[in-house]
């Protein structure tokens, strides 16, 4: 059995979703976001619009500033790279992952929530009813179908405009409908499959389950790089005697090679294809959604970096502000950083910034100060305002004002 150094596995995990692709040194393209696809497979979304929306940020992580736009065209025109569905939870997912999930549309009725189930279970004329106005009228949003919810049925049979939305979820869930694309205030438009996706897709063969789940433990493995059984499991949310089947027949034809890591309590599986560099030169921050830390204990594993997010917890509880993203210097998590973009002042607030303990400050400062202008400039900000709180504050003051080019506000 292999084993691995803790600073390889982290540049394994690194390579293999794809921080160490070289940045473009023109425009950013589809090829380029295709790259990063082909990495990842997945993209998070999150409502929350603090700085800015979950599924935008892992690209600018790998990528530097790039338009948005290229995004919203690979997800929501043809020929579109990305549909949504719950393939981690609520995703935009590479089209040809679809046929790979249609087991788990099938089985909505035993996995979806309770209140998903019961609507497909209490009112299927209503469920029957909202399939049918989405193929006549779509795309359409779940406000446009409410309006033109039938009166005397929503007084016989109790209907009304949260049952609609509840009964489109299911229909997203089931894979009956699909988002077409967001409105400006990001709420979804929804369409039949056959309107949404390429016709390869819908075309395509549907496999097994069998196939399906160890083909999707197979991208796993390849996004990780290297992963304890809990991660693999974590990235497409598997579990059970299917997910365990298909690790066994992967490790049995080689697909998966068990390791050691230094460190870790846990078996890992490598993937034979992974990159192990020598050394990593990167400054940029990470999302709280990026696939690199879903998972908290791997990002633990990986980096001894111990991660929670503010905007779950109430004020009181917070250590490190409510949207603080880790900050990524060489191979290792040295800091975290609070932000805000303030659109109406046009200044990008830090309303903290920290270091990880035994990491020189004045270093991180040296390299956080250019990351933060590249966030404000992509983001249309015109500065970058002092963190208010924080041991990384002064340090960060001082790189600021020595630094030509970077504008502080405040």
């Amino acid at each position: 059995m292999e084993q691995l150094s803790s600073g390889q596995a982290r540049r394994v995990a690194l390579a293999a979703q794809g921080f160490l692709d070289p940045r473009p040194t023109g425009v950013v393209t589809r090829r380029h976001l295709r790259r990063v696809l082909d990495r990842t497979s997945v993209l998070q979304i999150d409502s929350v619009n603090v700085l800015a929306r979950a599924h935008y940020l892992p690209l600018f992580s790998r990528l530097g500033p790039y338009p948005t736009d290229l995004l919203d065209a690979a997800s929501y025109r043809a020929p579109r790279l990305l549909f949504e569905y719950w393939s981690h939870v609520a995703a935009l997912t590479s089209v040809e992952l679809h046929p790979l999930l249609r087991w788990r549309m099938a089985l909505a009725e035993k996995d979806a929530w309770p209140a998903i189930k019961r609507i497909a279970r209490d009112s299927p004329d209503l469920v029957s009813w909202v399939r049918t106005e989405v193929a006549a009228r779509g795309p359409v949003t779940s406000a446009q179908i409410e309006g033109d919810l039938p009166r005397p049925a929503k007084v016989d049979w109790g209907w009304n405009w949260s049952d609609v939305k509840t009964a489109l979820e299911w229909l997203w869930r089931t894979g009956e409908v699909l988002v077409a694309g967001r409105t400006s205030s990001f709420a979804r438009v929804y369409d039949v499959p056959e309107r949404v996706l390429p016709r390869a897709t819908i075309e395509a063969p549907t496999p097994t389950e069998a196939d399906a789940v160890r083909e999707l433990v197979r991208i796993a493995a390849r996004a990780l790089g290297v992963a304890a059984e809990v991660e693999l499991r974590d990235y497409f949310r598997l579990a059970g005697p299917r997910f365990n089947r298909a690790l066994s027949e992967l490790v049995e034809e080689g697909a998966l090679l068990p390791v050691t890591v230094a460190g870790w309590k846990r078996r890992a599986y490598l993937d034979p294809a992974a990159r192990i560099p020598r050394k990593v030169d990167l400054a940029t921050l990470v999302s709280p959604f990026d696939p690199l830390v879903w998972e908290r204990g791997r990002t633990e594993r990986l980096f001894g970096f111990h991660y929670r997010i503010g905007i779950y917890t109430v004020p009181e509880d917070r250590t490190h502000g409510y949207y603080a993203l880790p900050f990524l210097l060489g191979d290792a998590l040295v800091g975290r950083v609070d932000l805000k973009a303030d659109r109406q002042a046009g200044v990008l607030l830090v309303p903290g910034a920290w270091a990880e303990p035994g990491h020189d400050v004045g270093a991180i400062a040296e390299r956080l100060v250019p990351a933060l202008a590249e966030v404000a400039a992509w983001l249309g900000l015109s500065g970058v305002a002092p963190a208010a709180n924080g041991d990384l504050g002064t340090a960060l003051a001082g790189a600021q004002a020595g630094r030509r080019g970077v504008t502080v506000v405040g």
